[in-house]
Parts: structure tokens; C-alpha cells; sequence
């Protein structure tokens, strides 16, 4: 039997917020201080850092991220676990397309936009496969918002 999918309270959203940024900055220190060797991860799905310019201070934020390979490209979700507002990250790469991202030891400069419908359609079948969690958030969401997939293409 499959349990119903509920919108999050502003508490448990709250606490989200609070989980994902504690867990997300140690992630992001042990990943680059061992050049993405160990945490590298996250319920099985392979993780980068993405280095983003705020778009309030200017400041450089980074934040790990699951992501796709797909041919150059790499390809991450504005999901939030299902919260009903977008990350950060979403808003300051939505402001400041040129980022860096590290997956392993290898960093590389890359301009981010945002998915076509059809790319969202070829690529929804790929994400889902690399991380079953899509598919709940999409569904606790429920229309409340969009769920952004992003396209980083390399800056040659």
C-alpha cells in the first residue's frame, strides 16, 4: 500500500533547512580536503561542490549537490527535498550563471541555464533512475512550485 505524500509543515521545513545547510557545509570540507574521495555520495547518487556567486553579498557559496552526466553536461535539480521554496543555490545561480563545479579532484568553470521543456521530459527517466527521492518531492510539491532542472554546459 502507498502512503499519501503530504506537503511539509514550516516546522519540518524549518529543521530541513537547518539539516541541509549543517550537513551540506561538512560535506563540502571533507569532499575538498580529500579531493572528493570520501563523501562524494549521498544515498548512493554521486555528488559535486558547485561554487556560486551570491547574488546579495557576492561572495562565493558552495554547496554539494547531486548531479547527472550527461555527455559534457551536467545536470542538477532545484528539488529541496520537497520543500516548498527553491534553494538558494537555485536563486544565485538563476542570478549568477557562471559557476565552478568539483566532481572528484576536477574543477571546471561552467554557464548554468535552465532546462527546455523537452530536455526536462528526456531527462526526468535518467534523474529518477539516479536518485528515486525526485520523484516524491516532485509529488510533495504538487504544483505549489516548480522544480527546476538545471543544465551546466562547459565554459570552453
Amino acid at each position: 500500500m502507498t502512503e499519501e505524500v503530504k506537503p511539509f509543515t514550516a516546522k519540518q521545513e524549518k529543521f530541513g533547512r537547518f539539516f541541509i545547510k549543517k550537513i551540506g557545509s561538512w560535506q563540502v570540507r571533507v569532499y575538498e580536503w580529500t579531493n572528493g574521495r570520501l563523501w562524494n555520495t549521498f544515498l548512493g547518487s554521486q555528488v559535486a561542490i558547485f561554487s556560486i556567486k551570491g547574488r546579495k553579498t557576492g561572495k562565493i557559496r558552495k554547496t554539494p549537490l547531486l548531479y547527472l552526466q550527461d555527455g559534457e553536461n551536467v545536470v542538477v535539480v532545484a528539488s529541496q527535498g520537497g520543500m516548498s521554496t527553491y534553494p538558494i543555490w537555485y536563486k544565485n545561480m538563476v542570478a549568477n550563471p557562471e559557476l565552478e563545479c568539483q566532481i572528484g579532484g576536477d574543477k571546471k568553470s561552467y554557464c548554468v541555464r535552465r532546462a527546455t521543456a523537452e530536455e526536462e521530459t528526456r531527462l526526468w527517466p535518467p534523474l529518477d533512475a539516479m536518485y528515486a527521492g525526485y520523484a516524491e518531492y516532485r509529488a510533495r510539491i504538487d504544483g505549489r512550485r516548480e522544480v527546476p532542472v538545471m543544465i551546466l554546459e562547459p565554459i570552453k
